[in-house]
């Protein structure tokens, strides 16, 4: 088939992928498409690497500059427009305010404060777009509609470009010469745990229409749902045809998984799992990414065993080893935020990031930063849990994205930044979960 043809056609499949998302989410304003194409715009590749030109970096590139303006804009008209409650969203959300507010403070220890405050603007943009979100009538549907139209959006997309246009959906690897799909992404992990978000969502989706008998939209959008959860699993695959291709995010899917399971088997019988043992689980998910940076992985290479990996977890270890002296020389607050990785620091370690998302807080804002990102996990947790007796299947969905984070933050990195999928995903569910947006949302539903 042409590329032209099967770009066409692929658009026209997405197009009515939407248009019955759209059917199904008729209530939600045309102003959600805000936080939608940052989503997008977080989950695939820089607008950069689409339309490039010389010199131009993600960074540095004025086009992706003026497009995440532009959205800030539009997305601050729309809460001033709403006369948003500031000052109720902040005490909400206490740890994540703390959170953000030391990640400022640090910019001012950094050695590249410019960059620093400008790639501290991008945490800004998301919470503004998690604000976006909560000014909505009904903020978890408008959660909802975010990931369906992502995935629908995202995986015929990424097939398409594998398929058809391999200059943009295909890598090799720079020592290896293995050949990486990677689609809308940026790298085979990135469309890894792209493919672990669609699942997760998708099997969460079918789970509860399912169990609360929704017929009315079993004919369009269950089998939809089921179409993509199928490209979704070929995807994960990867070339080799195995989903160990992106260990990180299978293990993070299984897990996430497990406790979709866990809850709706303890719902099944009336019992609910104490809110201490999930805190517990989350705080020892942490403590086991923590020590593995100090402990050469030793601690988690059953993992790597049965993954089919080596024990250096494809030179994971190595790279921990190289960087734990840098964490040492700042334990305490680090090297400011966002301060560390650069063109330099890049070619001086001879590697494109930490693989591992508390080691890349570690970096940048030391024990103090790791502390407020766990408590900032911990009370989400906590705040999901709480939810689970008004809105059980949105309390279990929060849950088991906080812990797949967890997860896959042990070898691969995206805690240490809120402009990142995985974690925008948490932020939007933590926002969501906030004491007066669950009366409001009850008053919401009872009314439709």
């Amino acid at each position: 088939m042409p590329p032209k043809l099967a770009l066409a056609l692929c658009t026209g499949f997405v197009i009515f992928l939407l248009w019955l998302e759209r059917k199904q989410s008729n209530n939600v304003s045309r102003a959600l498409w805000i936080p939608t194409l940052w989503i997008l715009y977080v989950a695939s590749k820089p607008l950069a690497a689409w339309f490039p030109y010389s010199g131009a970096t993600p960074e540095s590139s004025p086009l992706d500059r003026a497009f995440l303006i532009g959205l800030m804009c539009l997305a601050l008209g729309t809460l001033i427009r709403r006369r948003y409650d500031w000052s109720c969203a902040f005490k909400e959300n206490i740890p994540l305010m703390a959170l953000i507010t030391f990640m400022l403070v640090s910019v001012f220890w950094s050695s590249i404060p410019g960059t620093s405050f400008f790639r501290w603007i991008r945490e800004i943009q998301a919470i503004i777009m998690a604000f976006a979100v909560l000014s909505e009538i009904s903020p978890r549907r408008e959660i909802e509609s975010i990931l369906r139209r992502a995935t629908y959006i995202l995986i015929p997309f990424s097939i398409l470009l594998i398929k058809y246009f391999p200059y943009y959906g295909i890598e090799y690897g720079r020592w290896t010469g293995e050949r990486m799909w990677i689609g809308v992404s940026t790298q085979k992990n990135g469309l890894g745990l792209l493919c672990t978000i669609a699942i997760f969502f998708l099997t969460w989706s079918i789970i509860k229409r399912w169990r609360e008998k929704i017929a009315r939209v079993w004919r369009y959008e269950v089998h939809t749902e089921i179409l993509i959860l199928v490209l979704a699993l070929w995807l994960m695959r990867g070339p080799g045809g195995s989903f160990f291709y992106s260990a990180t995010s299978f293990l993070s899917l299984v897990i996430g998984l497990l406790f979709l399971w866990g809850f709706n088997l303890a719902d099944k019988y009336g019992k609910r799992i104490p809110a201490s043992s999930l805190m517990i689980i989350i705080a020892i998910i942490i403590l086991v990414g923590v020590t593995a940076l100090f402990m050469g992985g030793s601690n988690i290479k059953f993992i790597a065993s049965r993954a089919g990996r080596d024990a250096s977890f494809t030179g994971r270890t190595e790279v921990w080893a190289s960087l734990i002296p840098v964490v040492m020389k700042q334990p305490f607050v680090g090297g400011g935020f966002g301060g560390f990785w650069t063109p330099r620091t890049k070619e001086f370690f001879h590697i494109s990031g930490a693989h591992s998302g508390y080691l890349d807080v570690l970096l940048g804002l030391g024990f103090v930063g790791l502390l407020l990102v766990s408590i900032f996990l911990l009370s989400s947790s906590r705040k999901a849990y709480r939810a689970m007796s008004n809105d059980f299947h949105w309390s279990v969905l929060s849950t088991c994205f906080i812990v797949m984070a967890a997860v896959h933050n042990i070898t691969e990195s995206s805690i240490d930044s809120f402009a990142s999928c995985l974690t925008a995903i948490v932020l939007f569910f933590s926002v969501s979960l906030s004491t007066k947006l669950a009366l409001r949302t009850d008053k919401t539903e009872q009314s439709r």
